[in-house]
């Protein structure tokens, strides 16, 4: 029989520590061994409850999520650490700020109002990712690295047609706060699915632009995709392509898919019918096969395809899926992947 997940839950409300410990005993393969009510309290439980994944809030008395967080780092913990806070915009940013500290994924906190049959399915998926990362990977610069080649020079106004559709989870917040900064201005278009909860993806977005030569921001429906411009789908909306006067975005909120809303696989299906062979589809980091199909559907099309490496992702399950599928030109470590893109693009007719 396969050992279940132990999961110590940390939170200040009562409340919150039981919807979460029913939501995910609900799941097979997950026990919460102990609950915790401050980090304090859960440094004192960790020695004896050996848990493989934690759950962590981002404000709470006596010491806050995001101090517990560096100190873990700084012991060389090699915990995974689910953050599941108040998505408000201040909360965002301290959620992104624990990503950067080391928390694997980041959901939204559950009310009195939540379905806990609604909330199953995600917190188990996602504790799962946490306790299937890779925890021996080096930390990410986050300083601008401009890839050695410089991107095509662009074609005539209103002339290029060549489109960049990224797809990433579990590590992809990280992974494109390297690589968004690390690629030169003039590029394409990109379009982007992170698996990500509402409300976080416009702080993801804010983070990364104010690193990037680019401009990078959430989407919203109907806008135009541009040169020198990066979307990012919005948590809660698959974000499609398509074509009228030029590219734009529709935001929709159709059924999941994978168990996933945003979907990687409904946007590089898009963009593979209006962009066809100008399309380059790129794989990250992340648990699921979300992606897969979707960049077969880019190689139909006669369009290119990358995935992250398995050394290189902190989970390597949707860059496999593609792989086994036999739908990637090349799969490349993350810091090789800005150059690659521009690489790549420079194979693309415009």
């Amino acid at each position: 029989m396969t050992r279940k997940i132990r999961v110590l839950v940390i939170d200040d409300s009562a409340l919150v520590r039981k919807t979460i410990t029913d939501t995910l005993q609900m799941d097979p393969d997950i026990e919460v061994v102990g609950v915790a009510n401050d980090p304090l309290i859960a440094m004192d439980k960790i020695p004896k409850l050996h848990p493989d994944v934690l759950t962590l809030d981002m404000e709470m008395p006596r010491m806050d999520g995001l101090t517990f967080l560096r100190q873990l780092k700084q012991e060389n913990s090699p915990l995974p650490v689910v953050v599941i806070s108040s998505l408000t915009q201040q909360g965002s940013k301290l959620a992104l700020d624990a990503m950067e500290a080391g928390a694997k994924e980041v959901l939204a906190k559950p009310d009195g109002s939540s379905s806990i049959g609604a909330l199953a399915g995600k917190l188990a998926f996602h504790i799962k990712a946490a306790a299937r990362a890779r925890r021996d990977l080096a930390p990410l610069p986050t300083t601008k690295i401009q890839p050695s080649l410089p991107s095509r020079p662009r074609a005539p106004a209103g002339m290029d047609r060549r489109l960049v559709v990224i797809g990433s989870s579990t590590g992809g917040v990280e992974a494109l706060r390297y690589i968004l900064p690390a690629l030169p201005a003039d590029l394409p278009p990109i379009a982007i699915v992170q698996h990500i909860p509402a409300y976080f993806s416009k702080a993801v977005a804010e983070r990364i632009n104010g690193l990037s030569a680019m401009e990078v921001r959430e989407a919203a429906d109907n806008d135009p995709l541009l040169p020198g411009v990066c979307l990012i789908a919005p948590g809660d909306y698959h974000m499609m392509i398509v074509k009228q006067d030029q590219y734009r975005v529709r935001l929709v909120q159709t059924p999941p898919v994978h168990h996933c809303r945003p979907a990687v696989d409904v946007l590089f299906r898009s963009a593979a019918a209006v962009a066809g062979a100008h399309t380059l589809g790129v794989v990250l980091t992340g648990m699921g096969r979300d992606g897969a199909r979707g960049l077969g559907s880019i190689k139909e099309a006669g369009g290119c395809s990358l995935a992250q490496n398995e050394a290189s992702s902190v989970i390597y399950g949707m860059p496999r899926a593609a792989v086994e599928l036999g739908v990637v030109d090349r799969s490349v470590h993350l810091q090789a992947m800005p150059q690659a893109i521009v690489e790549t693009l420079n194979t693309i007719k415009p």
